[in-house]
Order: C-alpha cells, then structure tokens, then sequence
C-alpha cells in the first residue's frame, strides 16, 4: 500500500509525503510460528496467522517506511519545495521517482528547490541537493539535533532545471484539436567531494557520547582523500501528435576523482589514484497509433557507454573472476584461460595504482525497464550496452489491452560480454558480444473506478555472450522464463 497523503495547511501551504505500507512482502513470510516469544508452535504446519514485519525482528524493512516528507509554499513568484522527495526527469532514464505501480526502487532526493514560470509554459528550477553528508553524531549537551562531524566529505549537487512543459489538460487539449505538442527542457547537475566517508557506512552506528562529539570519538580514518568533480547535463524532448509520439533523452557523466583510493595511508593522495568519468546514455521512445488509438506500434531504442573492462559494471564493489593462474582477470592479462565478468570494477587498481583509469559505463536507472529478465533481474540495469524493442499494444475493449514486445541486446564491446574468453596464447576463444532476445507478452485490465489486473509472460533466448558464461565454450545454455500477475487497486 503507498499512500500520498497531502495535508493542505491553507491555500498557499501545504506539506506533501509518500508512505509504504508492507513494502515488497513476501506472502507467508512473517509467520506467528516462527515469530513469537513464546513457544506456542513447535511445528510450522499449524501456524494460522502472520505477524507485523519489523526490521532486525522478523525481517529487514519496517512495515510501515515514510519515505518522503516535504514542504511546498506557493508564492507570487513561483513555488517553493524543501525536505525529502522524489526525483524524476524525461523519460525516467536516469533520475526516476518509482512512481510506477510495478517499480521496486525510486530516486529520493534531500533537496531545496525553488520553481518559476519565466513564459508561458516555460519553468526555470534551481535546486540545492544533499547527496551525503558522511558521519553524523548525536549531541547530548543540550542541543539535541544530530550534527554532521565535518563539511569535507560532504557530497552536494547545484541543479539548474529549464523545461518547456504542458500540463496534463493542455497536452489532451492540444491533442484533440490535432496540434503538435512539443515539449523539451535541461537539466544540469554540479557536484563536488573534497573528502570521501564510504568506511563510514560499513561501521556499526556511533552511539552518543557524554560530551560534544569530536571527530577523535569516531573509529580512525574514515575520511579518504576524493577531490571529486561531476558534470552531470541532461536533454530530453518529446513531441507528439494525435497519431504518434516520439520522445528522447540524451544525459552524460563528467568529471574526474583526483584520488580514488579506497586505502588509507600516504598513497591516497597520489595522483597515480587518478580517475576520470566520461559517461553517455540515450534512450528513445515512439510510437504510432492506429485504429483511432486503439492500436500502438512502437519502437525503442537505447545506448549506454561502456569499455573493455571485463564484466558490465552495474555493481563495481564485486569481486572480479579469476583466470586459472588465481589472478585476477582484469583487461590486459593473458596468464591461463580468461574468462569475462558479469560485474565488477570497471577500472584497474592495485596498492601501486591504477593501471585503468577510465570509469565510463553509464547506467540506467533502475526502474527504467524496457524488459522482465535480462536487465531487470539478471543484470539488474542497462549499462555498456545497445538494444532495440519493438512492441506492439491493442485495447480489445474499453479497459483491456494485449501488448507484445521484442527485446534484442548487446554489449558495446567483446570483452564486456560475460561469456567472453581468451586462450593462454592471447588468441580469442570466445567475442561475441550478443546478449540474448526476449519477448515479453501479456494483458492488463483496468476498470474506471481503479481495479487493474495483468498477467505478463516472458522467456530469454541467451545468445554468444552469455551461452558459455561460468561453463566449458560451447556449451548451450537452455532459456529463461518469468511469469508476473499482479492485482491493485489504483486510488
């Protein structure tokens, strides 16, 4: 259950918020049997009730999460937001709120942010972002309010937004007296880190001390030199007629982290720790309806940059595969068979330095899904990949819509893919970068007063790049298959 509530303090004040209410619950999981502090069961078969969820008791999330809380004040000028919130641009690509009924995720952002109408229809947006803040200690001199131990390893984001955008009423408006709706807007993020805390997050919470808290009661060294930079800019388009719709969203990541080590000691100021970020991703969306909107072909495409490093990169802090000789199977090694990587760093560092310098795998968001295996729950993003989805979605009846989609994709290099392998010579035994095709099909129904119900079919054929991963070469590797019903109630 996600409840939206807004409480409308007067007309121009109000305060906004998203609650999850047993989030992502396993049915059965929370059985009286296996929870309770008495030993009334000894066997699960005679358990006849479910317990509460409650983190660190009987599962890891609360059953009850605020996610979101946030103040909105309109002025003469403009609007202004403060507090935690939801995060969202074009087509969802790279920021996307997880607003979505079957998204699992969600960017929530800290976030100060002031909105104005310039034109007609043309809003300006700049933002302050608190991205993190590194440690933080309770105060117990009198104060109260928890305190930031330092401003160095804080990570904040200057954000200029300017878009051209209809509301949801001049969009039909337009569309119904058959004009072209054309839609467009930046957004432009600068980010900055002198410090990096990530030791922090991996320590045990720091309880309140009897006296002020000084960065001395704190476990040693977490702070890590960073001197981090990142350009962050991001176009999106979209225009639209009665008949068709065409929509994009190009975004890149820039910048560099003069010292990435992530050791402490006197090489964490070395610039052979140097880092360079150069990061690209596109995504196309379109269209094209038929049978006075009952019938939609559409096609999209996507794009995001990658390199030869071995494995995809969605999850860098993983530990890379190893050749036959126990070293580790990072680009440019030859000793033993190498085979390719799922994941992993997509750069090159030892205790000397850094031999791969370059982070330049871009990745989607999460909750942007084009399908229901591969990138979803395989790989879990797209990242140094291409594909291609053709679909196709038909309303039979008011409310009922049959939908089928092709998903083609690969990687953007040989080495990426994880099936890819080399001979002890160098000679290539295995380059092929195709990762599989998918086809999804399925039907959703949705009634007026916000029933919905869907059914949603999918199965894998892995191609080259994936066959021979964690096998002998050559070994055909069989499909994988996903079945996902859902029921709500949309309010």
């Amino acid at each position: 259950l996600r409840l939206d509530p807004t409480l409308n303090i007067s007309e121009e004040v109000a305060i906004k918020m998203q609650v999850d209410v047993l989030d992502n619950v396993v049915f059965g999981s929370t059985p009286e049997s296996g929870f309770t502090a008495t030993p009334w069961f000894i066997y699960d078969v005679f358990n006849e009730s479910q317990v509460p969820p409650r983190s660190a008791i009987n599962t890891v999330i609360d059953s009850i999460m605020v996610k979101r809380a946030y103040g909105e004040v309109s002025t003469p000028i403009g609007v202004l937001r403060f507090g935690r919130m939801g995060s969202h641009w074009g087509v969802g690509m790279l920021y996307n709120d997880g607003n979505c009924l079957d998204c699992d995720w969600g960017d929530t952002v800290d976030r100060i942010m002031f909105v104005t109408e310039v034109f007609d229809g043309i809003y300006v947006a700049p933002m302050l972002e608190f991205n993190t803040e590194g440690p933080v200690v309770l105060r117990r001199s009198g104060l109260g309010e928890p305190v930031d131990v330092s401003n160095l390893d804080d990570t904040h984001s200057l954000i200029l937004a300017v878009a051209k955008r209809d509301t949801d009423q001049q969009r039909r408006a337009k569309l119904d007296d058959d004009q072209t709706l054309f839609n467009y807007g930046v957004h432009f993020s600068y980010r900055t880190q002198s410090r990096g805390a990530e030791p922090y997050y991996g320590e045990s919470p720091i309880p309140p001390s009897a006296s002020d808290p000084d960065p001395s009661l704190l476990p040693p060294g977490l702070l890590l030199s960073r001197q981090a930079t990142l350009f962050i800019p991001d176009v999106w388009a979209k225009l639209e007629r009665r008949d068709w719709r065409l929509e994009v969203e190009l975004a890149s990541i820039v910048g560099n982290i003069n010292h990435a080590t992530v050791s402490l000691g006197a090489n964490q100021f070395s610039p052979d720790f140097s880092m360079q970020v150069m990061q690209f991703g596109g995504a196309l969306e379109s269209e094209y309806r038929l049978v006075d909107g009952n019938l939609r072909i559409g096609l999209d495409l996507g794009y995001a940059s990658g390199d030869k490093a071995p494995g995809l990169g969605n999850r860098p802090g993983r530990t890379p595969r190893t050749d036959v000789a126990g070293l580790p199977s990072r680009e440019g090694s030859v000793v033993g068979t190498i085979r390719g990587d799922i994941d992993g760093p997509q750069f090159n560092c030892t205790a000397t330095g850094c031999g791969d310098r370059d982070i330049r795998n871009f990745r989607f968001d999460r909750d942007y899904r084009i399908d229901m295996i591969l990138w979803r729950d395989l790989l879990g993003a797209v990242t140094d990949a291409v594909y291609a989805r053709p679909s196709i979605t038909y309303q039979v009846a008011p409310g009922l819509e049959l939908f089928g989609a092709a998903i083609y994709s690969r990687t953007l290099y040989p080495q990426s893919a994880p099936a890819f392998a080399l001979n002890p010579d160098g000679s290539v035994l295995n380059n092929d970068p195709n990762l599989g095709v998918e086809l999804n099909a399925g039907a959703t129904y949705e009634t007026e007063d916000g029933f919905l119900a869907n059914l949603r079919y999918g199965i894998l054929f892995p191609l080259g790049g994936l066959r021979s991963f964690g096998q002998t070469p050559g070994v055909e590797q069989g499909s994988a298959q996903s079945i996902r019903a859902m029921l709500g109630i949309r309010f």
